[in-house]
């Protein structure tokens, strides 16, 4: 796609974008709210619908001048396709869920189903120009600003959405004598680095340590972080992620996190008297954890389209 076509498939990201954030505001500020149908949903999916009738038509632009099947999808653009209606069955999905169990105005904004579902498809429909980006010929190895400005927001407006979606545990969220406070308390109890890493034998020490400095009343928990690991190595095993096997190695970072955190909850439902009252946080916490281990999966062994282009330019810098 030429730039400029990239650049409005990139404004009318922000207008979707600008729309989640100022139905996040209302889910927040206004405890009054009792329907899904409210103004601050109409510029959410206002936004939605303009900018996937976008990407639409230039996949129907293709199709009328002869190109068929994959080759009438802009480079870069079949993700954000695909993502449309997925995002559409979310947002319905949505609405269901609201209706039966009623409007969050709390944390459990965060960890609803129909909610993750609803952000993932939306980085992807929004990130649509990085992607394309990502690809372009004509992109060396210093592009200008300008010509990255659409991946740039599209860039921008993903980074959003991950910030808002862990607000909770944003560290940027506490005032100043807020963290001297608390990691005052830290010092305090004698907290230290514990052991991470997969598998029993990383884990194991790290547990023990953890145990006796709690008096071993927390055992259960931790034996559930020790199977965590038995069951990492047992992905290990299956999936043989390696550089050459990406994505082998995105399923192995995103899959591992979410069985510890399934495991983690498991056990404390089965010893702690039941689930969570809260049906968000024990169905959509682990959600969290394999996505996030999915995008630090991608970071630290991204696509080889990226080396490739990077050592093709290595000489002309």
């Amino acid at each position: 796609m030429s730039p400029r076509t990239d650049l409005v498939t990139a404004l009318l990201g922000i207008w979707f974008g600008v729309g989640l954030m100022v139905d996040a505001w209302a889910h927040s500020n206004l405890a009054q709210l009792e329907t899904f149908f409210t103004p601050w949903h109409a510029v959410f999916y206002s936004g939605f619908a303009v900018v996937s009738g976008w990407i639409i038509w230039q996949v129907w632009r293709n199709v009328r001048a002869g190109r068929q099947g994959p080759a009438a999808v802009p480079t870069g653009y079949l993700a954000g396709l695909v993502a449309i209606p997925a995002f559409a069955a979310f947002g319905f999905a949505d609405m269901m869920w609201h209706t039966i169990l009623g409007i969050e105005t709390t944390i459990n904004i965060f960890f609803s189903p129909s909610h993750l579902g609803l952000v993932v498809t939306m980085m992807l429909i929004i990130t649509t120009p990085l992607r394309s980006a990502w690809n372009a010929p004509d992109v060396g190895a210093r592009p200008t600003l300008g010509r990255l400005l659409p991946a740039l927001v599209g860039l921008a407006f993903a980074t959003t959405l991950v910030l808002l979606f862990l607000s909770y545990g944003d560290a940027m969220r506490y005032r100043p004598e807020g963290i001297v406070r608390a990691l005052s308390m830290l010092r305090e109890a004698g907290a230290g680095g514990g052991t991470r890493g997969a598998g029993p034998v990383a884990v194991g020490p790290g547990a023990e340590q953890v145990a006796a400095q709690t008096g071993f009343r927390n055992v259960p928990i931790l034996l559930s972080f020790v199977a965590a690991g038995v069951v990492s190595d047992l992905l290990i095993r299956r999936l043989r992620p390696s550089g050459e096997r990406r994505a082998a190695f995105w399923a192995f970072a995103g899959l591992s996190a979410f069985a510890t955190w399934s495991l983690y909850i498991g056990v404390a439902s089965a010893l702690g008297g039941g689930l969570p009252g809260v049906p968000e946080l024990w169905t959509g916490a682990p959600v969290v954890a394999g996505l996030i281990g999915l995008a630090l999966g991608v970071l630290f062994l991204p696509s080889p389209g990226s080396r490739m282009r990077d050592e093709g330019h290595g000489d002309t810098r």
